[in-house]
């Protein structure tokens, strides 16, 4: 089956509906769209949890998409998010893990790969949007923290963040 936006629209409102074939097949589906969605964002090693945490958010979040809408935007907004989250997870990993030989080696790896791509993106973003992504959604600092860091107001750390997480998603959107 070819996962296109109406044949999986049809299926979620079958699922919303209570039609059990329909929510399986969707989830088959579904997670082969995510698979090709994200194996160009993450090592080939962790898509399969990071598919199977969409699954799930996807599971919980299924009575809140509005067939009036287009499916594929939705799930793709919560994909974007889950991979968000596992990259700054990917940047805040624990220290313990660093020790052991094999998880040096593929730790490094990753994050040089995943600093990469991330810096790729914030080149096409502007300076000042980047600047209060990186210190709030992968640095963890606050909003206030981030305020005194840059000389901006919290307003407008919070309005960067906002239009340049949009930006990178429109961005992330396009290229797929």
């Amino acid at each position: 089956m070819v996962a296109d936006e109406p044949t999986l629209s049809r299926l979620m409102v079958a699922a919303q509906g209570g039609d059990k074939a329909a929510a399986n097949v969707l989830l088959t589906e579904v997670g082969v769209w995510l698979e090709r969605y994200f194996s160009r964002r993450v090592p080939h090693h962790q898509i399969d949890d990071l598919v199977q945490e969409v699954l799930t958010a996807f599971y919980t979040k299924r009575a809140t998409w509005d067939p009036a809408r287009p499916f594929l935007p939705w799930l793709a907004a919560i994909a974007r998010y889950r991979w968000v989250d596992h990259l700054r997870k990917v940047y805040k990993h624990d220290s313990k893990e660093l020790m052991e030989d094999d998880a040096v080696e593929d730790s490094e790896e990753e994050l040089v790969m995943a600093r990469v791509s991330l810096d790729r993106l914030f080149g096409l973003i502007p300076e000042k949007q980047a600047e209060v992504i990186e210190l709030v959604k992968i640095a963890g600092l606050s909003i206030r923290e981030a305020a005194e860091k840059t000389g901006q107001s919290e307003s407008l750390v919070k309005v960067n963040i906002h239009r340049g997480l949009k930006k990178l998603a429109t961005l992330v959107e396009k290229a797929d």
